[in-house]
C-alpha cells in the first residue's frame, strides 16, 4: 500500500489542468475562426500556436505576480518553474495546428478542415483528462 506522500507526489505532478485549457483554447479558436468564412491555412495555423503562446505567458504571468510573488520573489527557478507547468497550454494548440497544416495533403476542403481540427482539439482535451485522471489514480 503506497505512503500518502507517494500519492500525493504523483496528484501534484498530475497537474493537467493547462493542457486541458488549452485544447478547450484551440477549439474556441478554430469556432472563432470558423464564423468568419474563409482562412488561409498558415493564418490558422499561426492563429492557434500565437493565441496558445499569448495565453501561456498570461498564465506565468499571473502565476509569478500573484500568489508566488506573496510567498516569495521572482528568482529565475521560480520564472522557469511557472514557464514549465503552465507550458501544456501551447503543447495542446500543437495538435490541432498540425491538423490544420496536413488537410491539404488529406483532401479537405476549409469546413472540412475546421471539423478535423476541432475534432484533434477536443480530442486532445479528453486525451488531457483522461492523463491526469490516471496519473491522479
Amino acid at each position: 500500500m503506497p505512503d500518502a506522500g507517494h500519492a500525493a507526489g504523483r496528484r501534484a505532478h498530475a497537474d493537467y489542468t493547462g493542457g486541458v485549457y488549452g485544447s478547450m483554447l484551440a477549439a474556441s479558436v478554430i469556432v472563432g475562426a470558423g464564423t468568419l468564412g474563409s482562412f488561409p491555412r498558415l493564418e490558422m495555423v499561426l492563429l492557434l500556436l500565437l493565441t496558445g503562446g499569448v495565453f501561456w505567458i498570461a498564465h506565468v504571468h499571473a502565476q509569478l505576480f500573484g500568489a508566488r510573488l506573496a510567498q516569495r520573489g521572482p528568482d529565475r527557478h521560480v520564472v522557469l518553474r511557472a514557464c514549465r507547468e503552465e507550458w501544456t497550454i501551447v503543447k495542446a494548440a500543437v495538435p490541432p495546428a498540425v491538423a490544420v497544416a496536413v488537410s491539404p495533403v488529406l483532401g479537405l476542403g476549409v469546413q472540412a478542415t475546421q471539423w478535423f481540427a476541432l475534432s484533434v482539439a477536443v480530442a486532445g482535451q479528453v486525451g488531457w483528462s483522461v492523463a491526469a485522471a490516471r496519473r491522479a489514480g
